[in-house]
């Protein structure tokens, strides 16, 4: 019995591991609004912990509520599949949103020229409004685009392989296998989504992007409409 939990438990954070590195949306979404929004690295930390929790938490609850109850795997398995379906065209519609405001914004900020007249003549400057405006997140009547948009996106988000793979086989051991086994997935997962996306958020800081600033939103739109995509078409 020992053997099978530390299989198991080795299992899940292998699962934990991969199945974040495979999945685009664990990590790009997070990234792209980072910059966007100029999060500070603590703020992009705690947003990142914050929906990971959520996420797994969605498909932790749906699995103990499986075994308690002795549902049918198969039961579960489709219903997990629902949510991921939800959770697909969620950030599908958020990335469309998402990148029409991004390139309303950009348009809207385009550099101009502005004619400066003095006593011995004018001159002319070029200009823009991007550093005058607030961020996609603060601005009113957008606050579809904020970070709780995607916690809620990521608790339908489910982790496909946690209950059949993990949570049902444990169950069969005992309770402290499933308790032990849940928590490594989970802290494997998580922890794979901070590592990416702070070493990624921190990397692209790194990058100048001065021309493309007025762009940020609608890249990040576009970011998080591929993944969303990506999830649903391409089964990532």
């Amino acid at each position: 019995m020992e053997n099978d939990i530390s299989t198991l438990v080795t299992a899940a954070a292998s699962i934990g591991f991969v199945h974040t590195i495979l999945g685009p949306d664990h990590y790009l979404p997070f990234v792209a609004m980072s910059k966007s929004g100029q999060w500070s690295i603590i703020k992009t930390a705690l947003i990142t912990f914050i929906c990971g929790v959520g996420h797994v938490a969605g498909s932790i609850v749906l699995g103990l509520l499986g075994v308690s109850l002795g549902l049918a795997l198969g039961k579960l398995e489709a219903l997990e599949s629902f949510r991921g379906d939800l959770a697909a065209w969620g950030l599908i519609i958020l990335g469309l949103l998402y990148t029409a405001w991004g390139v309303m914004h950009a348009v809207k900020n385009r550099p101009h020229t502005h004619i400066h007249h003095h006593d011995d003549g004018e001159h002319e400057h070029l200009h823009d409004h991007v550093d005058e405006h607030g961020h996609i997140h603060k601005v009113k009547g957008k606050a579809f685009f904020s970070p709780w948009a995607l916690f809620i996106i990521f608790v339908f988000g489910p982790c496909e392989s946690l209950i059949p793979l993990l949570m049902y086989p444990a169950s069969e051991g005992s309770t402290i296998g499933l308790v032990l086994v849940t928590l490594v997935f989970a802290v494997a997962t998580i922890g794979t989504m901070l590592v990416i996306v702070l070493g990624a958020s921190y990397g692209i800081k790194m990058i100048p992007m001065k021309k493309l600033e007025r762009f940020t939103h609608a890249i990040a739109g576009v970011t998080i409409l591929l993944c969303g995509v990506s999830i649903q078409f391409l089964g990532l």
